[in-house]
């Protein structure tokens, strides 16, 4: 009977019904679509940042640093399975840490840079894509401006110490040394330069994120290498690490913000609709208060609707919202584009939000229209 009553009222009232049904439509859908594009946001932030290269550098602990500036690398060395070491620490704040040798070099008379590289190893035991190039055996990348001057191109064969390496790839111009490197395995350009099982520094990424206010990220890097690698020191790129930490900042204060108006939006939006329903229903509530109908009554059927409203409303607008994101998300976030995917947790959050949003923004203007004397409601119509 009550069920029964609820669907004469939407269907007298269906206007008010169809804006109310589209208000929570559009807020979910706008909510839906712009935290699933959050998560993506996220996501390519990471992605981006870490690509702006490793930012942490550990070396020998005995280095003079005033020769480290000035070679670029440490002239000292220490022992290849050093990193094997990180593998004991799950919660580390180092990730994908890989061995390197750098070597100095007179090479058909030009200064270059010899860079063994091993594989990146990730001491959390996760898989994750890998910051720099893998090296197969018997192949070197030839940077920018070495690869220029001397016509070096893929798939040349170059002598390296009575060695030949076929040329895998030519790099784009980085407008660092990285330009005047010639990179190869790090095994093999052990063999070559007489560093068999040696490396003179480990690049990583710094996985640890503080706020602004928190201690400094590279104290307690230092402190955590102590546990595992007292025989080194760590650098940090501070430009990098900072960069990263902005953007991470400023993209998730710039959600909350976000999520916050449209939570504002929302509850206005439908409070305004059920005031506007409340006082164009005055004469019924009155008549229906005058012929025996409970204030409790009428209020339930006036939530009983919201509530119906919002849960349509969850549902519609969820389905909106994810397809908008998928739609839109994969030409912005072009290199997680992939892992653009429904979040489907945020349709059980949907559902239970959506109605009690619309209950509580009809409850004020419900209630006082309830509160009015019958009487004095009915003599002024």
């Amino acid at each position: 009977m009550f069920l029964k009553l609820i669907y004469k009222e939407i269907i007298h009232r269906k206007l008010n019904f169809v804006l109310a049904l589209m208000a929570v439509t559009i807020a979910v859908a706008f909510f839906v679509s712009f935290f699933t594009a959050n998560e993506a946001s996220k996501r390519e932030t990471i992605r981006l940042t870490r690509d702006m290269g490793f930012n942490l550098r550990i070396i020998p602990g005995e280095t003079d640093m005033n020769k480290f500036w000035t070679e670029g690398y440490s002239d000292l060395t220490m022992p290849e399975d050093y990193i094997n070491r990180f593998w004991e620490f799950k919660d580390f704040s180092f990730a994908h840490l890989t061995a390197t040798l750098h070597k100095k070099i007179v090479w058909n008379n030009k200064e270059v840079v010899l860079t063994g590289i091993a594989p990146e190893i990730e001491p959390s035991g996760k898989k994750k894509t890998a910051m720099i190039f893998s090296i197969e055996p018997g192949t070197v990348y030839v940077g920018y401006e070495l690869a220029k001057e001397l016509q070096i191109r893929q798939e040349d064969s170059i002598n390296i110490f009575n060695r030949y390496f076929k040329v895998d790839k030519t790099l784009s111009e980085t407008g660092s040394i990285d330009d005047i490197r010639i990179y190869g395995a790090l095994s093999e350009f052990q063999d070559l330069i007489g560093f068999k099982g040696e490396i003179n520094e480990i690049m990583a990424l710094n996985c640890l994120c503080v706020s602004p206010d928190e201690n400094d990220p590279l104290e307690i890097l230092r402190e955590q290498l102590d546990q595992v690698l007292p025989e080194a020191k760590v650098i940090m790129n501070t430009t990098i690490a900072n960069a990263r930490e902005r953007q991470r900042h400023m993209i998730e204060e710039y959600f909350a913000v976000i999520t916050i108006f449209v939570i504002i939006v929302i509850v206005i939006w439908i409070g305004v609709l059920a005031m506007m329903n409340a006082r164009e229903r005055q004469q019924e509530i009155g008549i229906l208060r005058a012929i025996g109908h409970s204030g409790v009554k009428i209020f339930a059927l006036f939530t009983w609707k919201a509530l119906m409203i919002g849960l349509l409303g969850a549902i519609i607008g969820y389905a909106t919202g994810t397809i908008l994101a998928l739609k839109f998300g994969t030409g912005i976030f072009k290199i997680t584009a992939d892992s653009l995917k429904p979040i489907y947790s945020l349709l059980i959050w949907s559902i239970i939000a959506a109605p009690v949003f619309s209950a509580f923004a009809a409850f004020l203007p419900t209630l006082v229209a309830i509160l009015k004397d019958p009487a004095i409601t009915l003599r002024k119509e």
